[in-house]
């Protein structure tokens, strides 16, 4: 798939010599700094070496005196407190959190997780009852609760307080719950609105510390958690998260927790190389698959153990699970492009609506992802439990997913999300007609440039200025991730050096230069359409799209070009 490159321009009154001088730094590096509004000696320092006094007093944000007061005083008097949470990866790191914090002090503490299909997203009934059982006297909602109005009613004539820590967007009506904390409130005056579930939990442990009057770093041990939900949820990793992310690393690479440690040795990385990317590709799809095919307490027991015999066993299961996810993944993907391939004509297709019935509903988000990432075009999947369409949808760039879904609003039975991704609920009889409109509305709304996917440049690079000293000053830009994003660069008239070949699963394999540069192994993972237009150009001269990034082989380090995109110039 060809993208259009769209280049990322600093804000008006940025100076890119201005920084470069200030901070005798290449102008690339200074071009990086301006494009993320950085633009003075302080405010770099502040990025490159973010500190835990960087992050806010946790009592700015509305409700948190009287949620950490309630909290204090329920481990003060050892009452019995349920915590209750989301069956994603940040709603099991978040209610590890709390459960070891409330554990700590000795307090008689349970956890609650809804079954992803039996009970689905959010505080039900069940879990209020579980508490009732249980004679809790305070809940605690981590990742879940801004829209749960008739569950707070229900727990709050039970005589059990409610404490609500979320980062959802609030709707109409806020529940009456003792505490709702929730930075995306609308009368919160919380500097940041970024955080996690498990970091709004973060914040609630934070204060309660404080009341407690004890020393801060008692919060500090449970940031390697609340690094593994941020990078898992996808959430900015800007402003409070970037710090709240770099300590949190920083604790896994040094001290991982015995349940983290177990799966890292499950996975054969070792502590120390730990990054985002590690957690978004390897430690976060362990968490969350427990939760996806269906029950999530495998997640949680093996962040809460302290015994590594536990900890193996369920690092074991939960790698077990994961591959099983894989498995059904791969199935459900191959499916659903063959109905594509033979069912339908993709030029006919503006939006993709696929329903099988088998469908399992813990992976067709993926699927519709990955269908995305092929075909670069909305994409619906849906599966029938017990009688009823349900599924997952997700988009691209320019199309509102949520509101096309509101234009058919008269067909479905639920529905919600945001932009680019939704979940939706329907009866089987709505189905065709929900997918003739949806198709029709993704014609009316895109034009033939929107299905062609961008990529964001953040500046031409010239090969000759890659050192090992511009290596180390991009990697101070870590951790990456949504609000600061790996820079990719573009190189312009490369050299191919010897012939390109496929490696591996269809992976491109080449090395470039330029002119009087040295030259850069370079791979294309799933590039492999590439290789035959490059093998029967005319010249070798290309234009480059790419990130950098460290490559270790028989104990040497060297700087590899991972390759994003090609432009084969048209002179060729």
């Amino acid at each position: 798939m060809s993208y259009r490159w769209i280049y990322t321009e600093p804000s008006r009154g940025s100076s890119v010599n201005g920084l470069k001088q200030q901070l005798n730094i290449p102008a690339e590096i200074a071009h990086l700094l301006a494009i993320r509004d950085i633009n003075s000696f302080d405010a770099a320092k502040t990025f490159f070496r973010p500190q835990k006094k960087d992050l806010y007093d946790p009592f700015l944000m509305k409700d948190m005196e009287k949620g950490a007061c309630r909290l204090s005083s329920a481990i003060r008097n050892r009452e019995k407190v349920v915590i209750y949470g989301d069956y994603d990866v940040d709603g099991t790191t978040a209610v590890s959190i709390l459960y070891t914090f409330l554990k700590s002090f000795g307090l008689d503490v349970e956890y609650y997780i809804p079954h992803r299909f039996k009970e689905g997203y959010g505080i039900n009934p069940d879990g209020i009852k579980f508490s009732i059982d249980k004679k809790a006297s305070l809940i605690v909602s981590v990742d879940c609760g801004i829209t749960a109005i008739e569950e707070a009613r229900y727990a709050k004539e039970q005589g059990i307080d409610l404490i609500i820590c979320d980062h959802h967007t609030v709707g109409d009506q806020l529940p009456d719950a003792l505490a709702v904390l929730d930075p995306k409130r609308p009368d919160c005056s919380y500097p940041f609105d970024g955080l996690s579930g498990a970091g709004v939990g973060f914040k609630l442990l934070q204060a309660t510390t404080k009341k407690l009057g004890l020393p801060d770093k008692i919060a500090w041990k449970y940031l390697d958690l609340v690094a593994i939900s941020i990078a898992s949820d996808i959430v900015p990793i800007i402003d409070e998260n970037r710090a709240l992310m770099r300590r949190g690393l920083d604790l896994i690479n040094t001290e991982p927790r015995t349940g983290i440690k177990a799966l890292l040795n499950r996975i054969k990385i070792p502590p120390g190389s730990i990054t985002t990317s590690t957690i978004v590709f390897s430690i976060g799809p362990r968490i969350n698959a427990a939760g996806r095919m269906g029950d999530a307490t495998a997640a949680v027991e093996l962040m809460i153990t302290n015994d590594p015999a536990t900890a193996d066993r369920y690092a074991a299961e939960l790698d077990s699970i994961n591959n099983m996810r894989k498995s059904t993944d791969s199935e459900t993907m191959n499916q659903a492009l063959d109905m594509i391939e033979n069912q339908y004509n993709l030029d006919d297709l503006s939006a993709m609506v696929l329903h099988h019935p088998d469908w399992h509903l813990g992976v067709i988000g993926i699927v519709a992802s990955r269908l995305v990432d092929v075909h670069y075009r909305p994409a619906i999947m849906l599966s029938t439990v017990e009688g009823k369409v349900k599924g997952s949808a997700r988009s691209i760039k320019g199309f509102n997913i949520y509101d096309a879904l509101k234009k058919c609003e008269d067909l479905l039975e639920q529905f919600g999300g945001h932009e680019f991704a939704a979940g939706l609920t329907m009866d089987r009889e709505n189905l065709d007609e929900f997918r003739k409109r949806m198709n029709h509305i993704a014609f009316s709304d895109l034009t033939d440039n929107d299905f062609q996917p961008e990529l964001e440049i953040s500046c031409d690079l010239d090969l000759r200025n890659v050192s090992i000293k511009f290596w180390k000053l991009l990697t101070q830009f870590e951790p990456f991730g949504p609000g600061n994003m790996r820079p990719i660069f573009v190189s312009k008239n490369v050299c191919i050096e010897g012939v390109p070949t496929i490696v591996g699963s269809g992976h491109l394999k080449m090395k470039v230069r330029q002119e009087n540069s040295p030259v850069f192994d370079a791979i294309g993972f799933n590039m492999h359409d590439y290789e035959p237009k490059l093998r029967n150009c005319n010249s070798d001269k290309i234009d480059i799209a790419y990130v950098l990034e460290e490559n270790h082989w028989n104990g040497k380090r060297t700087i590899q070009v991972r390759l994003k995109d090609i432009h084969i110039n048209q002179r060729i």
